[in-house]
């Protein structure tokens, strides 16, 4: 049941590059979000290059400040030259309809494969899409616990949330892919190494009742926490060196069996070359190390080269956890279905 991590998950004594994660949970300390109803932000617009070629970007709401440096970067390499990044950041589902309603989009950052998907089943973006040797996974993190700055409730893993007076803040699955993530990492690590279905249907009950905030998306539930609502926030981790890096004050506890994280990005089948040429920078190694530095786990084995600001230990930020992945569950079709369906999903009735 419990995957093997990938190499970059693990690894506990390299250093990465230092690039200072700035305005990314800045919003979150008092900014109101144009994510709040769960519909498509359009203000989150990343000018690089100053040119006359522009891509436009449809992300989730939580990698913008990563997708913004990303842009800055590309501009200064050979094939970002003269190229700008409109960006648009929003919810994942969200974003998603909207690309398939008509909105322009050359290059989609979404927070769930499904997200992705659904695109391409409209015809938008090529069948092929996830063919490559990451599936079309440009970022990975995993599900921590963010508390209140010295952890007054003493909270230290999953056991810890179901206890009666624990407050939790998350968000909605019905908007959020974010709120997947948290809700599969809930159930996934009651399953033990028996499968024990049961007893994780029992768990997750628990965990649903102790919910005293859901919220549109992964940033919107932070905005919720930060501004005094309940005791934990189930969080992506690089959600919570972000805010840390960036002066919001909360700690955060990654527990010893957590959910991997996967976000995807493609390209459409209208997409430049210059399009193409960014995500190929997201895939390299200078793109990954950006997006190490905002707290995200590189799927490609980079190397970290110095500290990332804001982690609980800096100079080791991705502890070496035990990982559960979509794929040990059977994959999205699979967890949708059990878990997320509108009217027979577990989470479903559990909510009631």
């Amino acid at each position: 049941m419990k995957s093997t991590p990938r190499g970059p998950l693990t690894r506990t004594s390299s250093r990465i590059a230092a690039v200072l994660v700035a305005a990314s949970l800045l919003a979150v300390a008092g900014c109101s979000s144009s994510d709040d109803d769960g519909e498509t932000s359009a203000d989150g617009t990343q000018g690089a290059g100053g040119g006359d070629t522009s891509i436009d970007l449809v992300g989730f709401a939580v990698i913008q400040s990563a997708y913004d440096d990303l842009a800055d970067a590309f501009a200064a390499t050979d094939e970002g030259k003269g190229v700008t990044v409109a960006g648009s950041f929003g919810a994942s589902g969200a974003q998603s309809r909207a690309v398939i309603a008509g909105q322009d989009a050359d290059l989609v950052a979404l927070s769930l494969t499904p997200d992705v998907q659904n695109i391409a089943d409209e015809g938008l973006i090529a069948p092929d899409w996830a063919s490559d040797e990451h599936q079309g996974i440009v970022s990975d993190s995993v599900v921590v616990l963010a508390v209140r700055p010295g952890n007054p409730k003493n909270i230290q893993g999953w056991d810890d949330l179901i206890q009666p007076g624990v407050g939790i803040v998350t968000a909605d699955p019905g908007t959020s892919g974010s709120a997947k993530w948290n809700l599969l990492g809930a159930y996934s690590q009651a399953l033990g190494d028996s499968n024990d279905t049961a007893a994780a249907e029992a768990y997750l009950g628990k965990f649903i009742d102790n919910v005293v905030s859901w919220n549109d998306s992964g940033r919107t539930a932070t905005d919720a926490f930060v501004k005094g609502t309940g005791d934990v926030l189930i969080s992506y981790e690089n959600e919570a060196i972000a805010a840390r890096a960036s002066g919001v004050e909360l700690d955060y506890v990654v527990p010893d069996t957590t959910f991997l994280i996967e976000n995807p990005a493609a390209v459409t089948t209208t997409a430049s070359q210059a399009a193409k040429d960014f995500l190929d920078y997201v895939r390299s190694d200078a793109g990954q190390e950006i997006l190490i530095a905002h707290g995200f786990r590189s799927v490609s084995g980079v190397t970290p080269s110095a500290d990332v600001e804001g982690a609980n230990d800096p100079a080791n930020p991705f502890p070496d956890v035990t990982i559960i992945t979509v794929e040990d569950l059977g994959g999205w079709s699979t967890v949708n279905d059990e878990l997320f369906d509108k009217e027979n999903g577990l989470v479903t009735q559990l909510r009631g």
